[in-house]
């Protein structure tokens, strides 16, 4: 099973998208899959329904800087690469989706309880985020 996969069966079993995705890498880079679960749960949905960045964005954000990341405050190589790996990502998945914000994304604003309803009615989230976990994974394996 690939990462794509792996993240898609894992949010169809009702895990966010962000979760989905940072548990498939995690291990990758030496992170228990359950403590990227608990990492993650805040950012799916825009950042727990604040209309924010999508988990597909953020946890690409957070794998990008487990592969790249410094930990040393003078590392300035490291933050540079990652920075700049994260500006490709964002780029790319923008070229896509056409965003990297959930209302823009669903079209729906899910921090607005009637939208949010009505996207839970109309099943948009598992028509659409699917297709935006096998982006960010294609995405992310051109990267790292």
């Amino acid at each position: 099973m690939t990462k794509a996969d792996e993240a898609v069966a894992l949010y169809s079993q009702g895990f966010n998208c962000a979760q989905a995705l940072l548990s498939v890498y995690a291990p990758d880079y030496g992170l228990d899959p359950d403590a990227a679960m608990r990492l993650a749960q805040g950012f799916g949905a825009g950042i727990s329904r604040t209309d924010n960045l999508c988990g597909q964005v953020s946890s690409p954000v957070m794998i990008i800087g487990l592969r790249y990341g410094g930990t040393q405050a003078e590392d300035t190589a490291a933050k540079a690469k990652t920075f700049q790996v994260v500006g490709e990502f964002i780029r790319e998945f923008t070229k896509r989706n056409g965003a990297v914000d959930c209302t823009s994304l669903l079209g729906y604003n899910l921090s607005d309880p009637r939208q949010a309803a009505e996207a839970k009615e109309r099943k948009v989230m598992p028509a659409r985020c699917p297709g935006f976990i096998r982006d960010a994974v294609e995405i992310l394996e051109g990267l790292l």
